[in-house]
């Protein structure tokens, strides 16, 4: 990247090449036994992407509190057409959006998703999310599913069901092994294919290695199991899910000497 990254502060607080807090010791992901250096300076790609210039001025930092109705916005528009999530929510385009907005609100309010990161255009406008959940916090405990229930009453006893299914194939396949959770990967519909994503997978890419950690999904597109192939990500499982090809992959971290 011609001149490295550049190093600015927003809202009193300093950011680092992968989106850490300089003041948080170690970062946000790390190990006891492998402490991470302190990062400094927002993250802000600066390389420039035939005709696509606005993603020069992108930002890839964290979440905010304050923009959790954003990030859910996103989500819905950028995943309302998933095949899965048309098998669980009908054919209807505003209802499946309206129905799986409904899911991520209820899934943000019980789950650990204080790690996620955004991205923002230069005026703050977020366009991407790119949720990750740390090791041991994408299996609910029986408290956390029963906090989910009010949330999912509306969506009626068919959906209900549907999703216990989906939900029960994906739980079978969590790996073992510690690792951290990746997803939901979003972008808003209207920029997808652009780049966002990938600028917020080379950011998530580095935190998992520089962190030394291994990361996990699940995807029902097969276009975005060539897509996480290119960062690392490998199938080690597939299963079809309400009669939907789901993909399951893992990452193992860039081991570096020293």
């Amino acid at each position: 990247m011609p001149g490295g990254p550049s190093h600015t502060k927003n809202g009193g607080e300093v950011w680092g090449r992968c989106g850490w807090p300089a003041r948080t010791p170690g970062g946000r992901l790390r190990r006891q036994r492998d402490p991470i250096p302190k990062r400094e300076g927002k993250v802000v790609e600066r390389q420039f992407t035939n005709g696509r210039a606005w993603l020069d001025w992108m930002e890839i930092g964290a979440l905010d509190l304050s923009e959790i109705g954003a990030v859910l916005d996103v989500t819905a528009r950028g995943m309302r057409d998933n095949p899965l999530h048309v098998a669980a929510f009908g054919d209807d385009p505003e209802g499946r959006r309206r129905s799986f907005r409904a899911l991520m609100a209820a899934v943000f309010s019980v789950r650990d998703f204080s790690h996620t990161l955004v991205a923002r255009r230069e005026d703050g406008v977020i366009v991407g999310v790119c949720g990750m959940m740390p090791p041991g916090g994408c299996r609910p405990g029986i408290g956390q599913q029963l906090r989910l229930l009010p949330a999912l009453i509306p969506l009626g006893p068919r959906t209900i069901w549907r999703m216990a299914r989906w939900m029960g194939a994906w739980r079978k396949h969590d790996p073992e092994e510690r690792h951290w959770h990746l997803g939901p990967l979003a972008v808003d519909a209207h920029l997808q294919g652009e780049g966002v994503g990938s600028r917020m997978m080379g950011v998530f890419c580095a935190q998992m290695d520089a962190a030394r950690e291994d990361a996990y999904l699940e995807t029902d597109k097969e276009v975005n199991v060539r897509f996480y192939r290119r960062f690392g990500f490998e199938v080690v499982a597939e299963q079809k899910v309400l009669g939907v090809p789901n993909w399951f992959m893992l990452r193992h971290a860039e081991r570096r000497d020293g």
